[in-house]
């Protein structure tokens, strides 16, 4: 019995790693196609971008543990049974419950690995990701402008550009608002093209601007009428961006480890508790002003007074329906307040329910493999990854409803993240009962024997 165990093992491993790092590589060129624009032909260096890659690809290990599970135990199972290695193991009265022993407990084993995984590397993969991409797009700042749409992560300022070289640094068809004064757009810089660069000391942002103009108004207070404006044009120009406050704000890991993504199951229950916690206070303050202001500002006896005259009734009205408004749009307000304090709390709850739920569908989606790749015998890249392909976007898609109906509310956090895997249970328990009796995945005999009958009846009357 123990040949057999250390056979199956055997058997599971290889196609398990073979396919782990298939899911992985394909992870990977979904990343790269995301961010092809701002790493392909930048001028970095190859140390830079494997370094990415390398965090990149931790991030896509619980991912890629349940694909991996679902599509090497179909290939495994389908192959003993294209072989009749599963009949004659049967016959030898060993069934198929004693037969996925072995490779439950790997499977269980690999499962609790992957929320260790998931619970205490890849918070750090999540960080070191996060902040490498920032100081890629730091160093390189024409990487973080996207062609066509405003750039406003410099404060004062709203660059857009129409086109952007392959070196990332050369721009062209610049348009620069500045609005630094706080008196609106004050200043508007037009320019054929440009370079940005960063200082050695990284203080400041140098744009040099080549063939433009700029436009600046110039108010006139005395004479009340609309403002003139200067027209300056030039070959060269050179602005400096302070970066001081940009830099304040974005501080490579600092910027990204207080975020959901990068906190433990511990770390999360904690921030949870402590939002909770804050946004409780926040509704009752809010219930209190509230309460407190409809019984000051909106009494019966303001506007039901038999002795005022029609101008002071109507004065009455008017004072009500504005302390309404003003109550209507307080309410309002905090409404939104508290949605949004309690859609940051879901996100925190849906990352701490992710972690655990990702390693449990790699039992489940397990279970449904090897059930599945007994009943369809067939073994290799054909048939086992349809079927496990068909599988895995199913389990997908569910997942991705469960989570964004959480994200708006519509469900509690845990629902949306266990959705799958409760839809998958009675799936994995249909296929496991199918192949244990070694029926055919869907039976219509009885049902084709039942209108035979009814049909013969019916040509004998």
């Amino acid at each position: 019995m123990k040949r057999l165990h250390l056979f199956l093992v055997k058997s599971f491993i290889g196609p398990f790693i073979a396919t782990f790092f298939i899911a992985i590589f394909l992870l990977l060129m979904q990343f790269l196609w995301k961010y092809i624009d701002d790493l392909v032909g930048k001028g970095l260096e190859f140390t830079q971008i494997a370094e990415l890659l390398f965090y990149a690809s931790a991030r896509f290990v619980p991912i890629a543990l349940p694909i991996a599970m679902l599509l090497s135990s179909v290939m495994v199972f389908g192959k003993l049974g294209e072989q009749y290695e599963l009949v004659a193991l049967k016959s030898a009265g060993i069934s198929l419950y004693r037969i996925l022993l072995p490779l439950i407990f790997l499977v269980t084993f690999l499962s609790y690995g992957s929320f260790l995984f998931s619970n205490y590397v890849m918070p750090i993969a999540n960080l070191k990701n996060g902040s490498m991409l920032y100081d890629i797009q730091r160093k390189k700042p024409a990487l973080n402008i996207k062609e066509g749409i405003f750039y406003k992560d410099i404060e004062g300022f709203s660059i857009k550009v129409n086109k952007k070289d392959a070196d990332g640094i050369t721009l062209k068809d610049i348009i620069i608002y500045d609005h630094t004064s706080g008196s609106g757009n004050e200043k508007v810089i037009i320019a054929e093209s440009g370079k940005m660069q960063i200082t050695v000391d990284e203080k400041f942002l140098e744009l040099i601007l080549y063939n433009g103009h700029s436009y600046i108004d110039i108010p006139d207070k005395k004479r009340k009428k609309e403002n003139a404006f200067r027209r300056t044009n030039f070959k060269e120009d050179l602005i400096r961006f302070d970066l001081a406050s940009f830099n304040a704000k974005k501080n490579s890991e600092k910027l990204y480890k207080g975020h959901y993504a990068m906190l433990n199951n511990k770390q999360l229950s904690d921030a949870i508790d402590s939002l909770q916690l804050k946004y409780n206070e926040k509704e009752q303050l809010f219930l209190k002003i509230f309460s407190d202001k409809y019984n000051t500002e909106l009494t019966p006896n303001s506007i039901n007074d038999s002795c005022m005259s029609i101008t002071q009734k109507r004065k009455k009205y008017n004072i009500a329906i504005s302390n309404i408004s003003k109550l209507k749009s307080v309410a309002r307000s905090n409404k939104d307040d508290l949605k949004y304090k309690k859609i940051i709390i879901t996100k925190h709850k849906i990352e701490w329910h992710r972690k655990i739920s990702l390693s449990v569908a790699c039992l489940l989606l397990f279970l449904i493999g090897a059930p599945l790749g007994s009943i369809i015998r067939k073994g290799g890249f054909g048939m086992p990854v349809l079927a496990s392909v068909l599988f895995f976007i199913l389990y997908h898609v569910l997942n991705m409803i469960g989570e964004k109906s959480a994200k708006d509310l519509s469900i509690d956090a845990h629902e949306g993240m266990w959705l799958a895997n409760f839809v998958f249970i009675p799936i994995a328990i249909f296929l496991l009962y199918k192949a244990k009796n070694d029926s055919k995945l869907f039976d219509f005999t009885k049902l084709i024997l039942f209108f035979n009958r009814i049909k013969n009846k019916k040509l004998v009357q």
